[in-house]
């Protein structure tokens, strides 16, 4: 971390986010526990400030590019109410950091939650903030002063059928199908029209297990991976792996030899549908 502050001229939104900044924010009064009775009931509707903050997420979906004032790349996917952020140089084959977790968008605000974060594991259910705008395809946040303008790199609105935040709920051991129960140890793909990043972690403890991302292609049930990051080996950049899927009741299925040629078959659902 000293080294990514050693030259302020570098610093940016994209590195605060990866470090953090304070602690968790106060509940906000809309999100307080309600007593039994009228008001409860009142809380379950849907009000126009909820129905603007869900069309505000809706707008910030897809995938988005900044660079450090290093020559590095940063890419932050966003898609069902979760962002990660990962910072690499694909030249050089190198992995920097990547943070994440779920975000509100609402009144110009961007407010993350951190579920992950390989430089500081410390920030893990800690909130950060930022003041955001979006105009056409460039997203600008602005926070302690220091701006950065993020610029869209895929289709608004994808077609793609995996666009979306997925967490394995399903793996095949030995020829059957084992269910994954929900908990603190999660691994999640966020897929943009055109771009994934995987994530393995604990949000209750911090610890993290490895990611990985880059560009990918969906077409007639054959889904190929493009890498240009992995924290485990690096090694693996500018390789391609190429699966079988379907979208069977909600459910991606996958199946296919993994980076280490292992034969795979996972079940994958929305996070939103969990």
């Amino acid at each position: 971390m000293i080294k990514l502050l050693k030259n302020k001229s570098t610093a940016s939104v994209a590195l605060l986010f990866l470090i953090g900044c304070a602690g968790p924010a106060p509940i906000a009064q809309s999100e307080r526990p309600e007593t039994a009775g009228a008001n409860a009931t009142a809380s379950t509707q849907i009000t126009p400030a909820a129905q603007n903050k869900a069309q505000q997420a809706t707008e910030l979906e897809g995938a988005w590019r900044t660079t450090d004032g290093q020559g590095n790349e940063v890419i932050m996917l966003v898609q069902d109410g979760f962002f990660t952020i990962a910072r690499f140089n694909q030249q050089n084959k190198e992995f920097l950091g990547t943070t994440g977790g779920t975000f509100t968008a609402s009144n110009g605000k961007f407010e993350a939650k951190y579920e992950f974060n390989t430089l500081d594991s410390t920030q893990v259910g800690k909130t950060s903030s930022a003041d955001f705008k979006l105009q056409n395809d460039q997203w600008t946040m602005d926070k302690n002063g220091i701006t950065d303008t993020w610029q869209r790199i895929d289709e608004r609105n994808s077609s793609s059928p995996l666009a979306g935040t997925w967490r394995i709920t399903g793996r095949e051991r030995d020829g059957q199908m084992s269910s994954m129960r929900p908990g603190p140890r999660k691994t999640l793909k966020v897929l943009s029209g055109s771009r994934f990043q995987w994530i393995a972690f604990n949000s209750e403890t911090g610890e993290f297990s490895g990611t990985g991302g880059g560009t990918y292609t969906s077409q007639d049930g054959k889904y190929t991976e493009n890498i240009e990051f992995f924290s485990r080996d690096k090694n693996r950049v500018g390789q391609s792996l190429s699966f079988q899927y379907e979208v069977k009741d909600g459910n991606w299925h996958h199946r296919g030899q993994s980076s280490t040629g292992n034969k795979i078959y996972e079940i994958w659902s929305r996070i939103s549908e969990l």
